[in-house]
């Protein structure tokens, strides 16, 4: 490390020029300037007479010297301006011997920018007119008197050892609030100080002192912003105390970092700081840290925490002209009172990128005991080193606020060895030990409410946070973003491509079609339409397109693409040479048109691979089949198509924690919090990896952080809500949903958020298996419900081809069906805490092996604790590992705490469908849609019960839920369960149009081609038969029973399976 040179090293103030100058005689007055540095004059200008146009050149130079040895040091440039006094020389009347002289205004240049490494700077300084000074009286608009000065050193004061590693701390006391009544502005005058002490080099503190406070009544509140003061007693001009550029701006409560901070203390110190006492500093002290400085500070956070900030009243004492007082030790104790402490919390400095805390912190009264189990701190600032204190309150006496007595060592040593042998001499512990200084007076301070509110501002970070771009870069390096694919078309690819693209003009031809027609119709019902206006709405729609010959126009703009297709693909150019052959190639051509109707249409995760939702949900069901390394790989890949997509990268970070790779994970959740710093759910994940680390202290940073935005949010959700009582008139007790909408209503959750949940979209495949009556074995399937319950109930519809993953499935736990959450927040109006949301989050995506790790901070969150939502993730947990003891006693435990909640019994519906006890999950199913409140997703609740309705042959009962479960939420499964129960009960028409719903949102469904291949064949339809029967053979129906039963059919009408042999007509 560079040294200082031991030598002084001078500090020039020149002030060059005054500009807007005003004396007290005449046009053109002569002034003089004086320099003041440290209390110590250090010369006067030469008289210079100003211009009649106010300016005047002064070319005044005066220094000091820089001696960081001994005498002026970094410290005093810190926190000490030069003063420079304007005196006019009035002119000598007849028979006077000496000038007489008026001071007329004072000027503060602020050395800090020496302490940023400057060698020189320039600055125009406001002169501040004295009291009764001419300038007082200027008028309005008028120009303020200022003077030039140039600050000039011949080398930079600090080394670049100091600047990389020093740092420059600032304290502001602003004010006390809420002081004892005893405090009265009258009799004896009265010191009010606060002080703190600041770690320096090796065994020695350094106090920071504020005197002086002005004793208010209150009445009203203090303005803000207002100007921060210097700590400096004296000053002739009332203006010069002011700090330039340095004010006090207040702020909200909730954005506190102390005490006081919360909605049930608004109200409180709305009173405090308007109506009741207070006593106002508004100062400012400012203390360099060298680097050896830095890291005594930082390790004494870290091991302290809690920082003693003193509070004490002291008599000014009046000391007569001509006479030296003497005050002995005795004398000086006893002039201290209301001797009291407030514990600062400054951990957070701690936390990286931090560099201020502003907050309200209570006042206690200051015990040895207390002090020292809080703050380690085994001395009093005003007691054990106040032997000066009375000297320095003399009037007349020390002004400086800045003497810095230094606590030594020895005094240190003494006062551990004197608490270590009053501990082994006692049979309680030493913080029972009643203490040496009673304390009554500062009991007041605790009757009285008081508290500080303080600001501790540092100029650089003492843990630097690592910038956004870096993360980025980091980020990038270790997932590169995905480049757009290429897309070359030509020849049969072309023409496919084509195709697709006329199909989706078509499409949209279609729908705008449709708006205009029925458009307002449908924004009016909203979501109200049944099918059977649907079905006439189609009915209206296809008379209107034939009727207007925009059906035969569309056909005319596919008819092109079609050719092409059969031209490039097929390579068909010349005429068939018989019948038969020309059947087969438009069967062959039909199929391959329609499959790519639907790749145009519907296209998911093979179809679109640049769609980073369909990745998150592939990902989601690998961390089902607990597949960790196939589940990091989908989420990687997510977030190379977006590398600032928030889930991708907090999902990211949860499988960095699961493999081990705490490095990247680190990286993934504070790029997280960079992107998105009001996300609850990431600073909550950063604070639970910093919890594996062991880093308490980025620990508390973090769910500090996560709670204040929960806190937020709630409290833009109540005023909401009032804004909606006021305007609408009706009292409104909203509940909160988990991501912060009102719930209750029957179509809470319908409007769908881009990207669904993770579950749904991937869903259907799984749940087709699970209608299947008669097929396979038995074996439960457990289905699940959307996490959120502003989801939408809407699942995505998604193909995957048996492959590696879907054999995987049927290997876990839980079949080959998904387990997400349910949001347990319908009936319960307690708010969700920042481990619940987090909870939710990792249910939705089926991280259930980080959710225990978080269950168990929910567990002893002081806001949270067991609570019905809490039970219910516990079965469901154990419902994945088919636990089913351990999940219905959970269930047991959740419906004793909520037993209205429809989600209870929604979920003790799956346990007993996946228990194989049907009758009962049937009533539990019943009896929660029979609630007035819904559970937070019905689709799987009416998929279900119109699934056990169908086993039990209640067509009638399957239809009408079917109904329900496609007016909510359309999928393939949701029209396959209502086909089948109208096909039972002979309903033809509506069971085909059902089918043909359910066929448009999957094709690729074996169980609704074989349903369409019995109806056609109960309708007599031999061609559309045979062709649902071929794609029913080629999906491989695998439900035994029910391909018996279209053999059975087809030999009863004697048709419908190509293979039969018909005679030749």
């Amino acid at each position: 490390m560079e040294q200082v040179a031991s030598t002084g090293r001078p500090v020039q103030i020149i002030v060059t020029d005054g500009y807007d100058l005003k004396g007290f005689k005449g046009d053109t007055p002569v002034t003089f300037i004086r320099a003041e540095y440290n209390h110590v004059v250090l010369g006067d200008s030469a008289k210079i007479t100003i211009s009649p146009d106010g300016t005047a050149k002064y070319n005044f130079t005066s220094s000091f010297d820089f001696n960081p040895e001994g005498g002026i040091t970094l410290d005093d440039l810190a926190h000490k301006p030069v003063f420079l006094t304007m005196t006019e020389v009035l002119p000598k009347e007849k028979k006077q011997k000496d000038e007489k002289t008026l001071v007329l205004g004072q000027a503060v240049v602020d050395l800090l920018p020496l302490l940023e490494g400057q060698s020189s700077f320039e600055t125009m300084a406001p002169l501040h007119p004295v009291p009764g000074s001419l300038l007082e009286t200027l008028r309005p608009g008028a120009k303020q008197c200022s003077l030039e000065v140039k600050v000039f050193v011949s080398e930079p004061l600090l080394t670049t050892a100091q600047i990389l590693g020093g740092n420059l701390l600032k304290v502001t006391l602003e004010a006390a609030y809420s002081v004892p009544e005893s405090f009265i502005p009258l009799g004896p005058l009265q010191n009010y100080m606060v002080g703190l002490q600041v770690p320096s080099i090796g065994e020695k503190d350094y106090p920071i002192l504020f005197r002086n406070g002005t004793l208010k009544l209150g009445g009203e509140r203090e303005p803000v912003p207002r100007p921060k003061k210097w700590p400096i007693a004296n000053i002739l001009a009332p203006g010069a105390n002011n700090i330039p550029d340095a004010f006090i701006v207040g702020g909200p409560y909730e954005e506190e970092d102390g005490e006081l901070n919360h909605p049930e203390d608004r109200e409180f110190r709305n009173q405090a700081e308007s109506v009741k006492k207070r006593i106002i500093w508004d100062l400012e002290s400012r203390c360099y840290l060298d680097p050896h400085a830095v890291i005594s500070f930082q390790k004494r956070i870290a091991d302290c925490r809690f920082w003693p900030v003193e509070i004490t009243r002291v008599p000014l004492v009046v000391v007569p002209k001509g006479k030296a007082a003497k005050i002995d030790k005795n004398e000086d104790e006893s002039q201290l009172s209301f001797h009291g402490v407030a514990y600062v919390n400054m951990v957070p400095l701690l936390y990286p990128g931090v560099k201020r805390i502003r907050g309200a912190f209570h006042v206690y009264p200051y015990l040895d005991s207390t002090v020292h189990e809080k703050t380690k701190c085994l001395f009093s600032l005003f007691r054990d080193t106040g032997h000066n204190l009375v000297q320095n309150n003399k009037i007349g006496g020390i002004i400086s606020p800045q003497s810095k007595p230094i606590i030594s060592k020895n005094l240190r040593e003494d006062k551990m060895q004197a608490a270590s042998i009053k501990s082994q001499s006692s049979d309680t512990p030493l913080e029972a030990e009643p203490s040496v200084y009673h304390n009554p007076e500062g009991q007041q301070y605790v009757e009285a409410g008081t508290y500080l509110v303080l600001e501790i501002q540092l100029d650089k970070a003492l843990v630097p946070k690592r910038m956004p771009e870096e993360l980025a870069k980091r980020v990038k390096e270790m997932i590169p973003p995905r480049p757009p694919l290429t897309r070359r078309t030509g020849g049969a690819q072309k023409a496919v491509s084509d195709y697709h693209m006329q199909i989706k003009n078509i499409s949209g031809a279609i729908l705008d079609e449709y708006y205009t027609m029925f458009g307002k119709h449908v924004a009016k019902l909203g979501y109200e339409l049944d099918s059977e206006t649907l079905e006439e709405q189609k009915c209206q729609l296809n008379y209107e397109l034939n009727c207007s010959g925009k059906y035969f126009a569309f056909k005319e703009q596919l008819k092109h693409a079609v050719v092409k297709i059969v031209r490039e693909k097929y390579l068909k150019t010349t005429a068939f040479e018989n019948q038969e052959e020309l059947q087969k190639f438009i069967s062959e051509l039909y199929v391959f048109l329609v499959d790519q109707m639907h790749v145009a249409l519907n296209q998911r995760l093979v179809r679109e691979p640049q769609n980073l939702d369909h990745w998150l949900d592939y990902g989601a069901f690998c961390l089902l089949t607990e597949d960790n390394i196939k589940a990091q790989e989908c989420f990687r890949k997510a977030l190379s198509l977006n590398q600032n997509h928030i889930n991708s990268l907090l999902l990211c970070g949860v499988m960095a924690v699961l493999m081990e790779n705490y490095e990247q994970a680190e990286i993934f959740f504070e790029n997280a919090t960079c992107l998105e710093p009001t996300n609850i759910v990431a600073w909550t994940l950063l604070g639970l990896y910093y919890e594996i680390q062991n880093n308490d202290i980025r620990m508390e940073m973090a769910f500090h952080e996560a709670s204040k935005q929960l806190q937020a949010r709630l409290m833009k959700q109540k005023s909401a809500a009032t804004v909606n009582y006021f305007e609408e008139g009706v009292k409104m007790e909203p509940s909160l949903s988990p991501r912060g909408n009102t719930n209750g209503s029957a179509t809470a959750g319908k409007e769908a958020p881009a990207g669904t949940g993770a579950a749904l979209s991937i869903l259907d495949e799984f749940l087709e298996e699970s209608s299947k009556l008669h097929s396979e074995s038995q074996e439960p399937i457990l289905t699940v419900q959307a996490q959120d319950p502003n989801t939408s109930q809407k699942p995505s519809n998604m193909f995957l081809k048996e492959g590696p993953a879907k054999k995987e499935a049927s290997k876990c736990d839980v079949s080959s069906a998904l387990l997400n959450s349910i949001p347990y927040y319908g009936v319960s109006q307690t708010p969700p805490t920042i481990f619940m949301e987090t909870i939710r989050f990792l249910m939705k995506v089926n991280a259930v092996q980080y959710v225990h790790r978080v269950l168990a901070h929910e567990l002893l969150c002081p806001q949270g604790g067991p609570s019905c939502e809490y039970y219910l993730v516990l079965a469901q947990t154990h419902l994945l590992k088919k636990d089913f003891a351990k999940a219905e006693e959970y269930l047991h435990q959740a419906a004793q705490m909520d037993y209205l909640n429809p989600n209870v019994w929604g979920l003790k519906g799956h346990f007993c469908f996946l228990s194989g006890n049907h009758s009962e999950a049937r009533e539990c199913y019943e009896r929660t849609i029979s609630f007035v409140a819904d559970a937070s997703e019905m689709h799987f609740i009416f998929l279900r019960l119109g699934l056990i309705y169908l086993e039990e042959k209640e067509y009638e009962k399957a239809k009408k839920t079917y109904l329900q479960a496609c007016k909510r939420s359309p999928s393939c499964l949701t029209w396959l369960g209502l086909g089948i129960s109208c096909y039972r009960l002979e309903e033809l028409t509506e069971a085909e149009d059902a089918l043909s719903e359910a066929n448009a949102l999957n094709n690729h469904n074996a169980e609704v081609w074989a349903y369409l291949a019995l109806v056609c064949l109960k309708a007599g339809r031999q061609l559309e038969a045979e062709q649902a029967y071929k794609y029913t053979v080629k999906l491989k129906l695998k439900d035994e029973a029910l391909l018996a039963e279209i053999h059975m059919v087809q030999e009863t009408v004697g048709f419908g399976n190509p293979s039969f042999c018909h005679p030749s007509s």
